[in-house]
């Protein structure tokens, strides 16, 4: 709500993004954005959703990809006496990868749920460089920072030391799915729920925001983890903790690659994203100076395992 208001009063009002702050030379007059201000922000303690982990990504593709593929799409339904007994069967092989896909996406490009939702086919090119490499440009009809245009495009490469993480390797078994059932792929590539293991044939039958929350909690239950600190914003938290833990990218290509704040006026907003007493702990206390505690993975660049490389 109160990033709405902000827009209102910079665009419509052409107030700018400058904070709400009293004249020092006209006593009684105010400059700047009413929302972006000292008060207006400790009105209330914002609580985000938890951030997705590269951890709990890895359980999520290592259960998704190892469920029992079926020779054909299922658009049956399933009865409620088996949904009782076998609370896992909610959706089959092929509608998990849909699912798998979406997840790698919105964490890899830090999108918003809404953002990953409108991808169609027609925003995705398939590129072959001239070395061989592979790779995927991905061009976003709409993102809430850049309403008139000028998105930057995503260039997502294969990633075989991290398959979980591989979004060259999500979108050509989806490619393969959606060509199985309707020869040339187009309009929307998450799309609604039909039956068991199916999704909609109407190019334009999007899958709903609050479609995609159900099935990304009865995931979790999947995997035995419990949904509820979990949000629409957490691939997009997990992400921007992702490239910045586990990537170490520097915070400026973060700001960048994601399309936050290109004047960097507002250092907070990444700060939140990076760090929030939901999170999962990365590290127990007891371990923090601790020489002898388990090394981390391998890191396929430089072979080196230690918690400082």
């Amino acid at each position: 709500m109160r990033a709405a208001m902000s827009h209102k009063f910079s665009r419509d009002y052409e107030l700018g993004t400058q904070e709400w702050q009293a004249n020092p030379i006209i006593s009684g007059q105010f400059y700047g954005n009413p929302s972006i201000s000292t008060v207006v922000r400790a009105g209330e303690v914002v609580t985000s959703a938890r951030a997705m982990d590269e951890p709990t990504m890895k359980k999520l593709w290592t259960y998704n990809t190892q469920f029992p593929v079926e020779a054909s799409t299922s658009y049956g339904s399933t009865s409620k006496k088996r949904q009782q007994e076998h609370p896992e069967d909610w959706a089959g092989h092929s509608f998990r990868m849909l699912l798998q896909l979406l997840y790698i996406v919105s964490m890899l490009c830090l999108l918003r749920y809404d953002e990953a939702l409108r991808i169609t086919w027609q925003d995705v090119r398939f590129e072959k460089l001239e070395n061989g490499v592979l790779r995927i440009r991905l061009d976003l009809p709409f993102r809430k920072t850049h309403q008139n245009g000028g998105i930057a495009p995503f260039y997502l490469y294969a990633n075989p030391d991290r398959p979980w993480m591989c979004p060259v390797k999500a979108f050509a078994i989806m490619w393969q799915l959606a060509v199985v059932n309707e020869g040339t792929p187009s309009g929307y590539i998450f799309r609604k729920k039909v039956g068991r293991n199916g999704w909609s044939m109407n190019a334009g039958d999007g899958m709903s925001t609050d479609s995609f929350m159900e099935y990304f909690r009865n995931n979790l239950l999947d995997i035995e983890i419990d949904p509820r600190p979990y949000g629409t914003h957490s691939f997009r938290r997990g992400g921007c903790q992702y490239l910045a833990m586990v990537l170490r990218w520097p915070f400026r290509n973060i700001c960048s690659w994601g399309g936050w704040a290109e004047n960097f006026d507002n250092p907070g907003t990444l700060f939140k994203y990076l760090l929030s007493w939901t999170d999962t702990p990365l590290l127990e206390r007891e371990d923090y100076l601790n020489p002898n505690r388990t090394v981390g993975d391998v890191c396929p660049a430089c072979n080196r395992s230690c918690h400082c490389s």
